[in-house]
């Protein structure tokens, strides 16, 4: 109440209206009296512009659910003003206009509120002047035909005469709503309540009707009262078939519920039952993927190691290929090296046995040396390119071990290690040997120097051929040096591909090509004595000799270490057929293990399949029960629509024998034989 005085001020501020003092303290006296759903303004006369503040003030208001402005004296204005701000009110249930004169458009007014207006449940309009205007009137009625929640009407003392009871019987027949009707202290006459009679033939909700004061003849009048209290009866009937009605909806929303709560349950069970087995058919799909994850992974290890020990299997086959053809290469260098040594012997001893002619035949003998010392260095130098591409070949060898394992890296850095000691070891013995030569070319300088005397006669002799020696030697120097850029060329791509190897080879080589160099020069510093050049020749066959030993000797090593390699991959192989035997054993055994795992899937499944079977069966006897219940259903709204057909047919033999009554009576003559 505080709210709605506080609103009630502001919109009179708000419109520059000054407050009705007698309205202020009515709300503060109903405010004191804490009424707080019921507007009270009895007594109080309200100007139009009170009247506008307070429909602004009732249009939004959602307190009062009952409002009271009888005996305000309203102007037509006024009354219209304040009741189009009840156009949109959802609160208020009971309005009363007792005392307030309204007219025609109050009448107006009154209807559109009745037409639009959907909360308002009872309307007092005692002592007004409605029937007045018949026209008016009619828009009243019509507001009422179309109203569907008003239920209580009083009407008394507005003038209505017959015309207006004629418009308002007309409303009542359109209205199925309004249950008290009050028309006491008006002019409706016979005419009127004729009407009346004839519109409650058809409007069955009118159970109340007060009609005293009005000049209808008593015959009507007991029709009405008859017709009255038919509609009253109607209406405890249909009031009591109505709860039974709601009575056997309940029972039977209760049923359903009831079913709704076992089906819900049932749905729960085997939506739990589902998941549950969902779960374990996830957990054992999850399984069996990573049993098939190992499995593949297993075969992928096997697949590696099988490639790998074909890869092996294609090396040794390769390597002992190698060893083949180095075998070969040896035998051939070993049979050429005995041919070469049997025919210096031969030589030697035809030296020896042919002193005398040795002299005359030095010269032939020199070039002999130098051809046999060319086809030497010839086949040195091819022996030498067969073990660079010997060694080029256990490189590429070693390659592809290092790539098959690591722990063949080791072994080969092991045997590179062995290689240098080995390789020093041979330095060692060159030096040796190039000791030992030294030691040979004095010996054939004290055997020259006592030949020297006998060949001085023949040195002169001798310059000549010296020159064309010279000659044969520069284009000897100059093969050598084309040779010489051949291999460095050779050496400069193999370089790149053998590292270290490679550059220990090199320095080898350009040591040998030192040493070449040095009997070049010392063949050219010599060349003017024959025993120079005769010491210088032998000195080179031996060195020659020395180093095919050393190249034998090397290529003996080689075949060693190959020898080695081949045993140590052997056994390699062997210990990688060991433990792919042991994978496939591994392999065999979880191979049963999913065999055992496969038989446990089967039984799983089967027990799915009983455990489904059984919820299918529950579910049938569930769907069963459903069906019965359903049919008990069908069997009471069978029932319920059998007894309201009865009721209706009782309702029309009653109404149909209080037809015959009426028209057997005197008062047939007056009423409507209208049905």
């Amino acid at each position: 109440m505080e709210d709605f005085r506080r609103a009630y001020l502001r919109l009179c501020k708000e419109g520059g209206v000054e407050p009705q003092e007698s309205v202020v303290a009515q709300l503060q006296e109903s405010r004191v009296s804490a009424q707080g759903c019921r507007l009270d303004l009895s007594g109080q006369s309200l100007s139009v512009e009170t009247c506008s503040v307070l429909a602004r003030a009732l249009h939004n208001n959602t307190v009062f659910t009952e409002v009271s402005f009888s005996d305000c004296m309203l102007s037509e204005e006024g009354a219209k003003v304040l009741l189009s701000g009840l156009f949109g009110n959802t609160t208020v249930k009971v309005l009363d206009l007792k005392g307030n004169n309204l007219r025609s458009k109050g009448n107006e007014v009154l209807g559109k509120l009745l037409s639009r207006n959907k909360t308002l449940r009872r309307l007092v309009l005692e002592w007004n002047a409605l029937g007045v205007w018949d026209e008016t009137f009619s828009i009243f009625c019509e507001g009422l035909a179309s109203n569907s929640v008003l239920t209580h009407l009083d009407l008394r003392n507005n003038q209505i005469n017959h015309q207006g009871a004629s418009e308002l019987a007309l409303a009542l027949k359109r209205n199925n709503a309004v249950e008290v009707l009050d028309l006491r202290w008006n002019n409706i006459g016979l005419l009127g309540g004729r009407s009346l009679l004839e519109a409650l033939q058809k409007n069955k909700s009118v159970r109340q009707l007060e009609t005293a004061g009005n000049n209808i003849p008593s015959d009507t009048f007991r029709a009405l009262e008859q017709s009255i209290g038919h509609n009253s009866d109607r209406q405890s009937t249909l009031r009591e078939s109505r709860s039974r009605s709601q009575v056997l909806n309940k029972e039977i929303h209760k049923l359903k519920e009831e079913k709704g709560r076992q089906f819900l349950n049932l749905m729960e069970t085997i939506d739990r039952q589902r998941e549950d087995m969902g779960h374990s058919n996830r957990s054992t799909s999850i399984q069996i993927g990573q049993l098939q994850e190992a499995l593949n992974e297993r075969k992928s290890a096997v697949n590696s190691l099988t490639a790998k020990l074909q890869m092996t299997e294609a090396a040794l086959a390769l390597s002992e290929q190698k060893n083949h053809n180095m075998g070969e290469l040896l035998t051939r260098v070993k049979v050429e090296k005995e041919q070469e040594r049997e025919r210096q012997s031969r030589e030697r001893k035809k030296e020896q046995e042919e002193s005398v002619l040795r002299e005359g035949k030095l010269l032939r003998e020199t070039q002999n040396l130098m051809e046999t010392n060319i086809q030497l260095r010839n086949k040195v130098e091819e022996l030498e390119r067969r073990c660079k591409s010997q060694q080029q070949q256990i490189f590429e060898v070693k390659q592809e071990l290092t790539n098959s394992t690591a722990e063949l890296k080791l072994r080969l850095a092991q045997a590179e290690d062995r290689l240098e000691i080995e390789k020093r070891r041979s330095k060692q013995a060159l030096e040796d040997m190039d000791g030992l030569r030294q030691k040979e070319v004095e010996q054939v300088n004290r055997h020259l120097e006592e030949s020297e005397r006998t060949l001085q006669e023949r040195i002169f002799k001798l310059e000549g051929q010296r020159i064309q020696l010279e000659e044969e030697l520069s284009k000897a120097r100059a093969a050598c040096v084309t040779e010489r850029a051949q291999a460095e060329e050779e050496l400069g791509r193999v370089r790149s591909q053998v590292r270290l190897e490679e550059q220990e080879h090199v320095s080898s080589v350009e040591e040998k090509l030192r040493s070449v160099r040095s009997s070049m020069q010392e063949v050219q510093l010599h060349c003017s004595q024959q025993k120079q050049t005769v010491s210088e020749l032998q000195a080179k066959n031996s060195q020659q000799s020395i180093e095919m030993d050393g190249l034998r000797r090397r290529i003996e090593e080689l075949q060693q270490e190959l020898s080695g390699k081949d045993q140590e991959r052997v056994a390699e192989l062997s210990r990688v057929r060991v433990e792919l035997q042991e994978q496939i054993g591994h392999l065999q055994a979880e191979r049963t293990a999913q065999g055992g795992l496969k038989e446990k899937i089967s039984a799983l499944e089967r027990e799915i399949k009983v455990l489904s079977s059984n919820h299918r069966e529950a579910l049938l006897d569930k769907e069963s029960e459903m069906s019965s219940m359903l049919e008990k259903l069908r069997l009471k709204d069978a029932e319920i629509q059998r007894m309201r057909e009865d009721e209706a047919n009782r309702a029309s033999y009653l109404q149909s024998a209080i037809l015959t009554y009426v028209q057997g009576s005197p008062l047939g003559h007056f009423s409507s034989p209208k049905k």
